[in-house]
Order: C-alpha cells, then sequence, then structure tokens
C-alpha cells in the first residue's frame, strides 16, 4: 500500500489482539526508521526504550490511565527525553561523528562550539521543552514506519509518570518520558476501527500564501 492509504488505514487502536507478536525482523525496521528521525544539531537528546518482555508490560499497567493498549499490545516503546546536555554527551557526540566520517576531532570544533554556544543559552526548561519536540519527531517517525508495515500503533501521553519511572528505573533528575507509544495488531473486538477518519477539510488546513 502507498503511504497515504497506510495513514489512511491507521488510527489509534484501543485494544490490540494480545496473540499476535510483532517479527523481530519488522520491529528492527521500525526502529530504525526513529534512529534515521530528524533530530535538531543531530544531538538525539533523547533514547528509546522498548519493552517486550509479558512481565514488564505486566508491571507498566498500574501505570497507565487507560491499560487495554498496554496490556494487549505485542511492544511497548517508552521515548525518554534528556533533561540537560551534559559536556561528556557533546564530547561523545563529536567523537561518533569523527569515528564515522573519519574526521580528525580538530576540524569539528567549530561545528562543536557552535553546539556549546547554543546549549549554554538555554535553561534546563528551555533545554528540556527542546528535547521533547525533538522526541515527537521521533514519534511520528515510528508511527509512519509501522503503518507502511501494517503495524498498528496507539501513542499515549496518559500514565503516572513516577510510576514509569520507577518501573524503569529511570532517573528523573536527568531524564523524563515524554510519550509512549503500543505496537501491534488490532483486535476485531475493537469497534474504533470501523470508524471514519476526522479531519479538518482542506480549506480550514491549509492557505497556500
Amino acid at each position: 500500500m502507498n503511504y497515504l492509504e497506510a495513514l489512511s488505514r491507521r488510527y489509534s487502536v484501543k485494544k490490540f489482539n494480545p496473540d499476535l507478536i510483532i517479527p523481530q525482523e519488522t520491529l528492527l525496521s521500525i526502529l530504525e526508521s526513529g534512529k534515521l528521525a530528524a533530530s535538531s544539531l543531530g544531538l538525539q537528546p533523547y533514547k528509546i526504550l522498548v519493552v517486550e518482555s509479558k512481565e514488564m508490560k505486566e508491571k507498566l499497567i498500574p501505570a497507565f490511565y487507560n491499560p487495554s493498549q498496554i496490556s494487549t499490545c505485542s511492544h511497548l516503546v517508552v521515548i525518554v527525553s534528556k533533561k540537560m546536555i551534559e559536556e561528556n554527551y557533546i564530547n561523545g557526540y563529536f567523537n561518533h561523528i569523527s569515528e564515522v566520517r573519519n574526521i580528525e576531532l580538530e576540524k569539528l570544533d567549530l561545528f562543536k562550539n557552535s553546539i556549546n554556544q547554543h546549549i549554554v543559552q538555554k535553561n534546563e526548561t528551555e533545554l528540556f521543552n527542546w528535547a521533547e519536540k525533538q522526541s515527537y519527531i521521533v514519534l511520528a517517525n515510528l508511527m509512519y514506519a509501522a503503518a507502511i508495515e501494517n503495524i498498528d500503533t496507539c501513542p499515549m501521553e496518559g500514565f503516572k509518570q513516577d510510576l514509569i519511572e520507577k518501573t524503569l528505573d529511570i532517573d528523573p533528575e536527568k531524564e523524563k518520558v515524554t510519550v509512549t507509544l503500543a505496537l501491534g495488531y488490532r483486535s476485531e473486538e475493537d469497534h474504533f476501527q470501523h470508524m471514519k477518519k476526522v479531519r479538518k477539510p482542506n480549506e480550514k488546513l491549509f492557505k497556500f500564501i
């Protein structure tokens, strides 16, 4: 199917078929799309946790206000945003650039200085807001790739932050869960799949200037 057909078929699944598990190869392809997401300055100020064990998903059920997705999905993706960009994080980023592109570190100094200047101008709140925006680009990529792969999804923000942090051993001083994404195959019992998609008409959404 083409991308418009895939996106038209996509909806936020309310209940998955718990007996169907996403093949590993397909899952890795979807995750690769998140890895390839556009990221400001290339810093990728986030990490992606993939919950696949039944035991861990069951531990996370109390953290969600609507448990139907987490209790039936094949996998749960948890996108965690950084609250601060440390010097060693930036150093690691440039060491990686140097290695991948076979460039001497000294030749990257101008780029590195510009990033440092950008980072020091922001306070912790501004940095986290910036990191969260990058995380949502990842989310969009994952949802789009899943739709192309005929995998169903449901993005979820309705959760208890402290419970997820405790269960997944996330340090709240350094990072925070931004959004989660359940993946799997829709259940035949989910009647939402038969509802027509409602979106603004073109004349109210688009303005050509």
